[in-house]
C-alpha cells in the first residue's frame, strides 16, 4: 500500500500497489502492519457495506461522539463516489476544514478517517457499493452528524439535479 497524508490532519489516502497481468490485478487492501509502520493504530471491530442504487445519493456528514469515536477506512468496490471528510476536532490545526477525494472501483483507493472527523459522500455513478472498516462498534446513542450543506463549512458538492438524501441527513442542525 502507498499511504499518503491528505489536507485534513490525520486523514490518509491508501492506494493499492497493483500487481497486474492478463487476468486483472491483485493488491493488498488492508494491512495492519503497514498502517502501524506509518504510525496509524487501527483495530477492526466492525465492517459495514453501503449499497447505493442511483447517481446522486448523498449520505453524510456522519461521525460517532465520545466516548465511542470511530476510526474508519472507507473503500469503493463498485461505482464511484465523491468522498468528503470534515474535521470536527477543536484542537486540530484543520478544525472545521473539509477535503474531498474520488474513490472508484477503477482506482481501488481507500481513505483512512480518524475519530472526530465527519464523513459523507455523494455517488457519482449508479450502483455504487462501499465497504467500511470501523475501529469502534456502532453505538446508536452516540451516532451523530452535521448538515451536509451547512454554510459554516461551505462544502462544495458535485452538481446534481436529482440528489437523493434521507430525512435525517437533510435535517441535522446547523453547526453552532
Amino acid at each position: 500500500m502507498i499511504i499518503t497524508k491528505q489536507k485534513i490532519e490525520g486523514v490518509y489516502l491508501l492506494k493499492p500497489e497493483k500487481v497486474i497481468d492478463n487476468r486483472g490485478f491483485f493488491a493488498r487492501q488492508f494491512c495492519k502492519k503497514e498502517l502501524e509502520n506509518f504510525g496509524l493504530d487501527f483495530d477492526i471491530k466492525q465492517c459495514n457495506i453501503s449499497s447505493n442504487y442511483k447517481k446522486g445519493v448523498l449520505r453524510g456528514m456522519h461521525y460517532q461522539k465520545e466516548p465511542y469515536p470511530e476510526i474508519k477506512i472507507v473503500s469503493c468496490f463498485r461505482g464511484a463516489v465523491y468522498d468528503v471528510v470534515l474535521d470536527l476536532r477543536k484542537n486540530s490545526p484543520t478544525y472545521l476544514k473539509w477535503d474531498a477525494l474520488e474513490l472508484t472501483e477503477e482506482n481501488a483507493y481507500s481513505v483512512y478517517i480518524p475519530s472526530g472527523v465527519a464523513h459523507g459522500f455523494q455517488t457519482i455513478a449508479d450502483n455504487t457499493f462501499l465497504f467500511y472498516q470501523l475501529g469502534e462498534f456502532f453505538m446508536k446513542d452516540y451516532y451523530s452528524g452535521v448538515r451536509w450543506n451547512d454554510p459554516k463549512f461551505n462544502i462544495i458538492w458535485p452538481e446534481c439535479k436529482n440528489r437523493i438524501i434521507n430525512e435525517r441527513d437533510k435535517n441535522y442542525e446547523l453547526w453552532k
